[in-house]
């Protein structure tokens, strides 16, 4: 299947941030709940497991990588249903990202935002997160599960071209 990339890239003051974006019909307290339940967060992520709050620190399974790594997790700020921002440190680096959501009119838009410090990578970051962005989607309207062969490498070019652009 051919997928098209929506990722966005944004210059600021400490780096850059990558957005991508879906939407749901549907309200933002249901999204939440696929972005923060543990049983739901499995179907598209993986699971997690510890007492989630800001400031603690879970352990979450992605289930979906090479032989589905656990990994520390940092709740960094938890608004529910609006914002959840979280880090994480492994072998690839630091990551920092914020999830957002606005409602209206039915449906709800989930942002995406991985801030990042450099943007080396962000070829193999991009479309990895199409790619769970797509299993969201498929998880929540019972579609068939994406395959990681239709990202990567198909959306690598596009992302590093973000990445030659000047910043909006």
């Amino acid at each position: 299947m051919n997928r098209l990339p929506t990722g966005r890239l944004f210059h600021t003051g400490t780096g850059s941030d990558l957005v991508l974006s879906r939407t749901f019909r549907a309200p933002a307290e249901d999204v939440w709940a696929s972005l923060t339940e543990p049983e739901r967060t499995t179907r598209w992520f993986g699971p997690w497991e510890g007492d989630a709050a800001p400031g603690r620190t879970i352990k979450v399974q992605m289930a979906f990588e090479d032989e589905a790594p656990w990994c520390d997790l940092r709740i960094d700020a938890c608004e529910p249903p609006r914002r959840l921002a979280v880090s994480m440190t492994d072998e690839a680096g630091a990551w920092r990202m914020e999830l957002l959501l606005s409602e209206a009119n039915g449906s709800t838009e989930l942002r995406l935002v991985h801030h990042l410090d450099t943007e080396d990578g962000i070829g193999e970051v991009g479309p990895g997160w199409e790619y769970y962005l797509d299993m969201l989607t498929a998880a929540r309207d019972g579609s068939p599960q994406p395959s990681f062969d239709d990202y990567y490498p198909a959306m690598k070019t596009y992302f590093d071209e973000l990445s030659a652009q000047p910043g909006t």
